[in-house]
């Protein structure tokens, strides 16, 4: 089976065992691998109505038929959930050489179940899995942990870890690795921790079996006209971090906890100052154009990118980048998503000025970065009000009651990434209809957005969605290569079905991938409506402070979302998509993806329509 190993290694923590089992050719063909193959196992395998945090949940590291290819930014790997802070499907990518090295070792999954009964970790490789006391480094930062790891296993060694706040099972913990990479922000870290895994280290240095050995030749070529695209060279010179003066320009840029799109000192935290402070350029495994600009902290070095940027700076009201970065630095030795940090502690310094934190004895101001700074560790360690805010806003916010749930920027629990969707419906939709909750990553649809009907409701836009959901969640995810090659520098699409044709011998069209996708799609929907046992169109809607609060400052002064005009948005959306309008895939759109069986399952909890 060119392109897959065709195994899958599954490890059993309570008994301490593993085995390896064959990847079935025809799941392989429909969901190709990474997000794909993590959803079809969770569906298939997990009981309805696990606890997340129980031995009982999965959890997947899952590679595609395109990682560890020397080809265009494959060194990803996808891990996967059930979800703590959402109770849905959650997954992140992350760059890491463990993907790489456990292609080498021969396996496209990995699937960890149980609970160690003390602080373990794995090491793994060809001949399979060893079980390593962790105890010594149980409670150590995600930095010093891979520092030891690697100084015991070489530094060839690939390494996943987690830090004090897996440890501690806050809800948007993440698996880290290579001090700058994270992934899994729905709490992925969290059900590392719950399992008593400190980290998974992975050797490999087999082949990976392609079906045309020209792959290396394609990958090659597009490299070269990666590198020859008219935005290359201010990519390398900037990278995500120039979007704060485009999110700026369009009033999209997070401020003070998502109130307004534009922040006046976003100068000083922007791609220009990342430039002019950069000390070191770092990238994922196999990439072309790194992503990783670190630059000076308070009290280090740190990585930093637009979401860490717009989300620990102008969200929280602070303009200095030295301060942001060692935010950024603080959530990842404490092994946080800086994402949802940055909005637990914006929601934070907007419940404090209204005077909800009170009982609590906790105040916080706008823009002090001391006070933002001992609240993350507080969270990680789960200490005093971090301990409620280790649950994420949602949670948090009902704690608080008030009037707080208004402040909590989160769809289904999770917090919404780096950009403000006053003036913007159609990014609303997608992050009110992410796979994972409310995520940039499966539809960064709002750029094409602003240069078009920019307040508009229209079916156009629905379907914009729909077709940027279909390649950056469906074809990228389950490759599992990176999409920035392809958003960034304008590399075409067409180089990825010529990659997938030499790696797995599939003559396969967009068609076939767009499809591959909508499956996902859908059963991931599937595998929400199982967990939840219902489900209501008010699940896709998102945080109630876009359509209430309008903006008070910029050029789109007065802006707000339509609550009306959105749900006619997301009608759209349903029925593109081939779904009711109850948000349920419909039982003739599951039969032509394959999954008729599924509509059997949720006809337990709701109406399937026809």
């Amino acid at each position: 089976m060119p392109g897959w190993q065709g195994r899958i290694l599954r490890v059993d923590l309570t008994r301490r065992k593993f085995v390896v089992q064959e990847l079935d050719a025809s799941i392989a063909r429909d969901f190709i691998g990474g997000r794909g193959l993590a959803i079809k196992i969770l569906w298939d395998e997990l009981p309805p109505g696990t606890d997340p945090l129980s031995p009982h949940n999965k959890l997947i590291f899952a590679a595609g038929p395109l990682t560890g290819l020397t080809n265009v930014n494959t060194g990803k790997l996808v891990v996967a959930a059930k979800s703590p802070i959402t109770g849905g499907y959650g997954d992140g990518n992350i760059g890491a050489w463990a993907g790489v090295y456990m292609r080498r070792a021969g396996y496209d999954a990995i699937v960890v179940e149980g609970r160690a009964n003390k602080p373990t970790y794995l090491y793994i490789d060809e001949r399979g899995v060893e079980f390593h006391d962790a105890s010594d480094l149980w409670g150590l930062n995600t930095w010093a942990t891979e520092d030891k790891l690697q100084k015991i296993h070489g530094r060839d060694a690939g390494v996943l870890t987690i830090g004090p706040a897996g440890e501690r099972l806050v809800k948007y913990a993440v698996v880290v690795a290579q001090r700058g990479r994270a992934g899994g922000r729905p709490g992925m870290g969290a059900v590392m921790g719950s399992k008593n895994l400190k980290a998974v280290v992975v050797k490999g240095k087999g082949e990976i079996p392609v079906a045309d050995k020209a792959i290396n030749k394609i990958g090659i070529e597009a490299v070269e006209q990666g590198r020859k695209m008219p935005g290359y060279s201010f990519w390398m010179k900037q990278g995500t971090t120039s979007t704060v003066e485009w999110a700026q320009e369009a009033s999209v840029l997070p401020t003070y906890n998502f109130s307004e799109g534009q922040f006046d000192e976003f100068e000083k935290i922007g791609g220009a100052m990342v430039e002019k402070m950069e000390v070191d350029l770092k990238s994922c495994p196999l990439c072309f154009m790194p992503c990783g600009h670190w630059v000076p902290s308070e009290e280090g070095t740190a990585e930093v990118d637009y979401e860490n940027i717009a989300l620990l700076g102008s969200n929280l009201g602070i303009g200095d980048l030295s301060k942001v970065a060692e935010l950024n630095r603080v959530a990842d030795l404490m092994g946080m998503d800086t994402i949802s940090l940055g909005n637990t502690l914006g929601f934070a310094m907007e419940a404090s000025e209204r005077g909800l934190t009170k009982e609590f004895g906790y105040k916080i101001e706008w823009g002090d970065y001391k006070a933002a700074r001992e609240l993350a560790i507080d969270i990680a360690l789960r200490r005093g009000f971090g301990d409620l805010l280790a649950e994420g806003t949602m949670r948090a916010s009902q704690r608080l009651g008030k009037g707080a749930e208004e402040l909590a920027v989160q769809v289904k629990g999770l917090e919404v990434s780096g950009y403000d969707c006053h003036a913007a419906p159609a990014m609303a939709l997608a992050y009110a209809t992410s796979p994972i909750g409310p995520h940039h990553k499966d539809a960064w649809v709002i750029s094409w957005e602003v240069k078009t009907d920019r307040l508009g409701y229209t079916r156009e836009k629905a379907a914009k969605v729909i077709e940027l959901q279909r390649i950056r969640g469906g074809w990228f995810e389950a490759f599992v290569a990176c999409r920035l090659p392809w958003v960034e520098v304008g590399l075409s699409l067409d180089w990825y079905p010529k990659l997938f044709k030499a790696a797995t011998g599939i003559d396969a069209t967009p068609d076939y991938f767009n499809e591959v996708g909508d499956r996902i799609y859908a059963l991931i929907r599937a595998f929400w409506i199982r967990e939840y046992g219902y489900w209501s169109r008010e699940l896709d809607v998102p945080p109630p402070k876009w359509f209430k609060r309008p903006l008070t400052k910029g050029p789109l002064k007065g802006a707000h979302l339509d609550y009306d005009k959105y749900n006619e948005l997301l009608s759209h959306y349903y029925d593109l998509r081939g779904w009711g309008q109850n948000g349920v895939p419909r039982r003739s759109t599951l039969k032509r993806l394959g999954l008729a069986h599924v509509a059997e399952t949720l006809e337990k909890y709701v109406e399937v329509p026809d």
